[in-house]
């Protein structure tokens, strides 16, 4: 069971978080830093946002292997790619047609894309399954500078914010606002679902003795 639970928090925080990352595109308030880069890149070379996803993802993976000064994570392929789909999926086929017009629809929806991303990301990591070589990033950081995961955050999104600027992607003031809420997000929700999965684990343990 433990497996079961850990699997369904991996499908469905991935399935979330997407979701609040094609929320704060759609604002067109400004997206987060790695997003901006990715739709930079779609607009000045081609390809799907979730297929750059992918490719940065790629790079990341031996990035990561510097910074732990190990293997690179090759299973975490796996994840990404699953990420990019997922993208793709919601920014092509679900939001197609979508449109927020008006500022305070579109920082509402800025927002809660946003609050949504940091909920999704804290419950996918708790499965502890190969994460996305971006959330990967995150944690070397923390690991390598001993930083704290709201700091370790900021700075991965502040490292991609560079070539997004100069690739002139769609940032804005709303870049701002992702780049130092998105890690203070993760880390508000990150204990509960830490909590919760801890439960659920035990809970199954228990019925079964």
């Amino acid at each position: 069971m433990a497996l079961f639970y850990r699997s369904l928090f991996f499908v469905f925080g991935l399935f979330i978080m997407t979701f609040g990352i094609c929320l704060t595109i759609k604002a067109e308030l400004g997206v987060g830093a790695w997003d901006a880069l990715n739709v930079a890149l779609t607009e000045w070379i081609g390809l799907t946002i979730g297929t750059w996803v992918i490719i940065d993802g790629a790079v990341l993976l031996f990035v990561n292997a510097l910074l732990l000064k190990k293997r690179p994570e090759i299973l975490s392929l796996l994840t990404i790619i699953f990420i990019g789909s997922l993208v793709d999926f919601w920014i092509l086929i679900v939001f197609e047609s979508w449109e927020f017009n008006g500022f305070i629809i579109q920082l509402v929806t800025l927002i809660v894309g946003l609050f949504i991303i940091g909920v999704g990301a804290a419950i996918y990591l708790q499965a502890k399954f190969p994460s996305s070589p971006i959330d990967t990033f995150m944690m070397a950081i923390r690991t390598r500078f001993g930083v704290n995961l709201m700091t370790a955050k900021t700075i991965g999104e502040i490292i991609a914010l560079i070539p997004a600027l100069f690739l002139k992607g769609p940032i804005g003031f709303g870049t701002i606002i992702i780049t130092f809420l998105i890690g203070p997000f993760i880390q508000l929700c990150f204990p509960y679902f830490e909590k919760l999965l801890k439960k659920l684990i035990e809970s199954s343990y228990q019925e079964n003795y």
